[in-house]
């Protein structure tokens, strides 16, 4: 009867635990394309852990909102939490281009360092908080 009362704590401890948010979690606003444009991208854990974002709006480069086929497009998917602030393992597509990279991000305060790389070639944007 202990070991079942002593379950039954424990298990209601757990279920009662607040679930902490990753430090990424929340909207981001990119750096604007080749083009002009920027999105803003809701970071969140996908259902495999890991960390992913979505297109949620997109912004021509006088700031008007405007219609996009990408709107809830995957932009970032599969980035593992390596601790400090940084994420690895990614992938990041840039729609100006249409390409996926290998990816990292590291976190800096309200700012998002989103880097990918393909064949050697790298690139760096630095995104913004939004909320």
């Amino acid at each position: 009867m202990r070991k079942l009362t002593a379950f039954a704590t424990v298990a209601l401890l757990a279920m009662a635990a607040p679930v902490v948010a990753d430090p990424v979690h929340g909207l981001w606003k990119t750096q604007p394309d080749d083009n002009g444009n920027f999105g803003h991208v809701r970071m969140q854990t996908c259902s495999n852990g890991k960390i992913c974002g979505g297109l949620v709006a997109a912004f021509d480069g006088n700031g008007r909102q405007m219609e996009s086929e990408n709107i809830g497009r995957a932009i970032v998917w599969d980035m593992e939490p390596a601790g400090g602030g940084a994420y690895r393992n990614g992938r990041v597509w840039a729609p100006d281009r249409d390409r996926t990279y290998a990816s990292r991000m590291e976190l800096r305060g309200s700012e998002l360092g989103v880097s990918g790389c393909i064949l050697g070639i790298c690139r760096e944007q630095v995104w913004t908080r939004q909320n």
